[in-house]
């Protein structure tokens, strides 16, 4: 069977344009960070260094995986980063955002698979920032979430209904960062079909 994460946790990914609570729980990512403009072109290099080690962790388990194995294959999760700008300006300063890029993997590959994976990715096809790659875990926990449609340079405007959201039901954001979750290619897809899962943690303000 194949493993399809757009329809086996839909819970997660199948978020709609009206913000929603959700717990989440502990998960598995390769892991990039940096700090700049994700116009240029060291991020880009950074990206596709993470999808080269992820497909190549795909293959090295699909190879592995026996026949009689309940998952013998998987989809490969889509590209997600942790944003943050520590910048005292109110403007955005795209030169001076941090970012950890990721792209998930599922609780089945190991951090053995990972690491042979990675090995193997780097001989075969060199990419600087593959040295850089981590494997982690991460809980976000308890967060706000909705799905942004349309460009990048839109987001404040969700961003806004996400904090009425949490102004109206008792939740307060804690901290500056926030996770995007890219459920289409920037770079195929036309700016007003975009698709941004925005999400950030938050704690109960109603609980004493």
């Amino acid at each position: 069977m194949k493993f399809e994460w757009k329809k086996q946790e839909k819970e997660i990914y199948g978020v709609g344009t009206i913000p929603c609570l959700i717990d989440v729980p502990s998960q598995n990512y390769i892991t990039i960070s940096g700090m700049g403009n994700p116009n240029n072109k060291v991020f880009s290099e950074k990206v596709s260094a993470l999808f080269l080690a992820a497909y190549k962790i795909k293959m090295a388990y699909k190879s592995s995986a026996g026949k009689n194995q309940k998952i013998n294959d998987y989809s490969v999760y889509p590209l997600e980063g942790v944003w943050s700008n520590d910048s005292l300006k109110d403007e955005l300063i795209k030169d001076e955002l941090q970012y950890v890029i990721m792209i998930r993997q599922p609780d089945f590959i190991t951090r053995e698979i990972f690491d042979n994976s990675l090995g193997l990715a780097k001989r075969k096809k060199p990419n600087i920032y593959l040295d850089d790659i981590s494997f982690e875990t991460i809980c976000d926990g308890k967060c706000i979430q909705m799905l942004h449609k349309g460009a990048f340079d839109d987001e404040p405007a969700s961003f806004k209904i996400m904090d009425r959201y949490c102004l109206e039901h008792g939740y307060k954001r804690i901290g500056k960062k926030h996770r995007e979750i890219y459920l289409n290619n920037a770079n195929r897809t036309s700016k007003p079909k975009l698709k941004t899962i925005l999400r950030y943690k938050v704690m109960d303000t109603r609980i004493q």
